[in-house]
């Protein structure tokens, strides 16, 4: 075999290898038939998309791109900020379309990733940073979390409620802020106990901090916190206690305990900046997409309805169609406080 020859043979074989570290979905060719250029997305989370929340549902909108808009598309899992910027560049670099990182902590990589990419669009989820081609999709999630606490505030009898989050980031600190509010409009005695675990992918230390919860006489638990949150149901499971899902509809993980689901519709939301990006419209900005745009929905458990007040529930309906209509005005200094969360791009050297 001629030198060059071997040389070619090693840098497929490198492709593929990365390729095959990605866990990219099964390629297809750079163009369709009509010699249409084929639309090449990616998608970066920091977790397991076998959490059965918010980065198992960001892959389900990663499908929903290749599905509809016949894609390519390729994932991977990155764990320190390190990976996060390596994996923008990796993306980058092989001239993909769009690549979306899921989580707030991605804004400060793509930010300073973009800039070489110019053809690149970036976009982050739960976040605010903004590039020329570099955009935010903030899901005001804290407007399905006031809603759930209206209905925790109304059902809890020992009138304690557990917050657990993997990670102290500002939308999930607004989130839990939300869910207080809407606890204490319908019962002023509520009290809350936050926790953090510190990560998003420790099963068991999260069913140890909803246990110490329990023990402080919590009896509803409102857990973001991904594939830890799945520790947090068994929890509740184990000591007949109640809690709620978000981001994915968790109902169904655990139907006996879990009262609603405060959900995003990451594919619906992926599916509107992909379209963008093919038709050449995308630009960089913060994209809000909320109750309003049905984007973020609290859905009750089927299960679970019988054991809601009926009264309650008609008061976070209500709630709701003023969210729609935009003239709830009780999440309004919360919302300000999601705006200052921003993160400015990196100063002009």
């Amino acid at each position: 075999m001629t030198s060059s020859r071997i040389l070619a043979t090693i840098a497929a074989v490198s492709a593929l290898a990365w390729t095959a570290a990605c866990g990219g979905d099964k390629s297809r060719t750079a163009a369709d038939s009509t010699g249409v250029k084929t639309l090449r997305v990616a998608l970066l989370t920091p977790g397991p998309i076998s959490d059965k929340s918010f980065n198992g549902i960001a892959h389900e909108g990663l499908l929903a791109i290749r599905d509809s808009l016949g894609a390519e598309t390729s994932h991977i899992q990155t764990k320190t900020p390190a990976e996060f910027e390596e994996n923008f560049r990796q993306y980058g670099a092989q001239g993909y379309d769009l690549v979306i990182g899921n989580g707030f902590e991605y804004q400060e990589a793509a930010l300073r990733v973009a800039p070489s990419y110019p053809n690149t669009s970036y976009a982050i989820t739960s976040g605010r940073a903004t590039a020329p081609n570099v955009a935010g999709l903030a899901f005001p999630f804290e407007e399905g979390s006031y809603q759930a606490g209206m209905i925790a505030g109304a059902m809890t009898k020992t009138n304690k409620i557990g917050l657990i989050a993997g990670t102290e980031l500002p939308p999930v600190k607004t989130s839990f802020l939300a869910f207080e509010r809407g606890a204490k409009s319908i019962n002023p005695k509520v009290s809350v106990l936050t926790s953090y675990i510190g990560n998003w992918e420790d099963v068991s230390a999260g069913k140890e901090q909803a246990l110490a919860q329990i023990a402080q006489g919590a009896d509803i638990i409102f857990q973001n916190a991904d594939a830890a949150g799945l520790g947090v149901f068994q929890a509740a499971r184990e000591k007949k206690i109640l809690a709620f899902g978000t981001n994915a509809d968790q109902n169904n993980v655990a139907p006996d305990v879990i009262i609603a689901s405060v959900v995003i519709d990451l594919p619906k939301a992926f599916l509107k900046i992909a379209r963008e990006v093919q038709a050449g419209t995308f630009r960089g900005r913060v994209i809000d997409l909320g109750v309003k745009d049905d984007v973020v929905r609290l859905v009750l458990n089927p299960t679970m309805r019988d054991r809601i007040p009926t009264a309650v529930v008609a008061a976070s309906d209500s709630v709701g169609a003023q969210l729609k209509a935009g003239t709830f005005t009780g999440l309004v200094d919360l919302l300000r406080g999601s705006d200052s969360a921003k993160i400015a791009p990196p100063a002009a050297k």
